[in-house]
């Protein structure tokens, strides 16, 4: 996924089970942050980032979902425990990850493996990319603030 390309029309499945289409945020900016795990440390400080300023978010005409590989009830155990107000998507068979080209061969500690790379898309109105947050510019704990920059 690319500058000037449309995020796909089916994102994926919520933690409850709904359906998340790109036409539900027609005249919506669209903050979709992938992240790689619930309930971790990093992963954990960048959802509540985007928590703690969702209220600036709406104000400013976007909404936000965020997506992983866990399951559902995953999600909806991170959502209730840290109070997360806006739907995560549980693409459990990394269709969306590898769709956005987000998913794939990660070097850490020497040791090579497969895993998500943490990546914000934002879009416009319309569900096209407009700007994207790689791995290396993000951080967790200011993600909401560099989104709102």
């Amino acid at each position: 996924m690319e500058i000037g390309q449309r995020l796909p029309e089916l994102l994926g499945t919520d933690q409850d089970g709904k359906e998340i289409k790109l036409s539900d945020f027609q005249g919506k900016k669209l903050v979709l942050y992938i992240y790689p795990r619930d309930a971790t440390p990093g992963c954990t400080s960048e959802a509540c980032s985007l928590r703690d300023n969702y209220e600036r978010f709406l104000s400013r005409g976007y909404a936000v979902v965020g997506v992983s590989p866990q399951s559902a009830e995953s999600h909806k155990k991170f959502i209730a425990k840290y109070n997360l107000p806006f739907p995560l998507i549980a693409d459990t068979e990394k269709r969306l990850v590898n769709e956005l080209g987000v998913y794939g061969e990660k070097k850490m500690y020497g040791k090579v493996s497969m895993g998500i790379f943490r990546t914000t898309f934002i879009t416009d109105e319309n569900g096209v990319v407009e700007q994207i947050f790689t791995p290396r510019q993000i951080k967790v704990k200011e993600h909401a603030e560099q989104i709102l920059a």
